[in-house]
């Protein structure tokens, strides 16, 4: 099973001495910030999930398995924005979360894309869904970030096999085909921060906001890491899980 991801970095900096600057051999903080918006399963349903997945987990220990943290469905693939966009990305995007309702899903079925990506579905309310990530959409152009648009085709991408190995997705998908996960209630809205592409490590996903649907509240900064081996969703299956809104590549 893939393992938990864990922190030990204290964030803290050295106190600057005898007038030096502390961060004088720092590296210059990025000027943009790789994003997503997405929903999360429960713990419950991702365990329901790890279960059914547990034997392949030990038969195919050369996937690269996405941590169970990790797990999510996009709503939209921002890529790159400027960090000076996410304040205006979290002010809009709160009162999006007011106005909509919780789906209630379930993770249902598998299936593989190019022979190498692995993927549950999602089925239950996917209209309430779907008006959820048009609406983000909508949101999000209205903040000025564009991206390539793709229809919304929600699934929550698993693993990745190595190349070469056109075999063991299709295995393991065909396995799942009569999963039917219980139904749950999505119950916030993410706006997700990765470090894809800045590191050679696994990468790593940390909510920046979070908001309960149907309720003006807002979960400012939470900051548990979430690291996967994926970067992109794929183009989706109609009823399958991680999509992104405008681009669906591996997420």
């Amino acid at each position: 099973m893939p393992p938990s991801s864990a922190t030990g970095d204290t964030g803290r900096r050295p106190a600057a001495r005898n007038g030096t600057k502390s961060d004088v051999n720092e590296p210059a903080q990025p000027a943009t910030i790789r994003v997503f918006i997405a929903l999360a399963p429960p713990d419950s349903a991702k365990e329901e999930l790890a279960g059914e997945l547990r034997p392949v987990y030990d038969t195919h220990p050369h996937l690269r398995w996405n941590r169970i943290e990790d797990w999510h469905i996009t709503l939209a693939f921002l890529g790159e924005v400027p960090v000076a966009t996410v304040p205006l990305l979290r002010g809009s995007l709160a009162g999006v979360a007011a106005a909509h309702r919780r789906p209630r899903l379930a993770l249902r079925g598998g299936g593989e894309f190019d022979g190498r990506v692995l993927w549950t579905g999602v089925d239950g309310d996917l209209d309430a869904l779907h008006a959820l990530a048009a609406d983000v959409r909508t949101t999000v152009r209205g903040c000025g970030v564009v991206s390539e648009y793709r229809p919304l085709r929600p699934h929550l991408t698993l693993a990745r096999a190595r190349r070469g190995d056109l075999s063991s997705a299709s295995e393991i998908a065909a396995g799942l085909a009569g999963f039917t996960g219980r139904a749950w209630d999505a119950e916030r809205l993410h706006l997700v921060g990765s470090n894809a592409g800045r590191s050679t490590g696994p990468i790593r996903y940390r909510d920046i906001t979070a908001w309960p649907l149907g309720s003006g509240e807002h979960l400012d900064g939470a900051s548990t890491p979430r690291s996967a081996a994926a970067a992109q969703e794929p183009a989706s299956p109609s009823g399958g899980g991680n999509s992104g809104a405008s681009a669906n590549g591996p997420r």
